[in-house]
């Protein structure tokens, strides 16, 4: 019995690849630029080292828990929770 596969133009090759990959990128962008406003919006100082390192971020599991962090941290350091991610 044969079995069918979709192959529709596009997919499983480069430019499926890169639409993922800029999907992902977008993600990890809009994230990292909610948890600076989280921490903007309730009165948080963020230091420009802890900025660069929260936008350069392109993991979606570690921008995750900064995410979850920033909405109790009274230190924008405090993200990091004392381990280096």
């Amino acid at each position: 019995m044969a079995t069918y596969t979709p192959n529709f133009p596009g997919s499983n090759t480069i430019v499926e690849e890169s639409w993922l990959e800029g999907r992902a990128k977008g993600q990890a962008e809009g994230k990292a630029e909610d948890i600076l406003r989280i921490l903007e919006v309730r009165g948080i100082e963020i230091p420009d080292s802890v900025r660069e390192r929260v936008i350069e971020c392109t993991d979606l599991d570690v921008l995750g828990t900064w995410f979850d962090r920033s909405l109790s941290a009274a230190h924008a350091e405090e993200l990091f929770g004392g381990v280096d991610e």
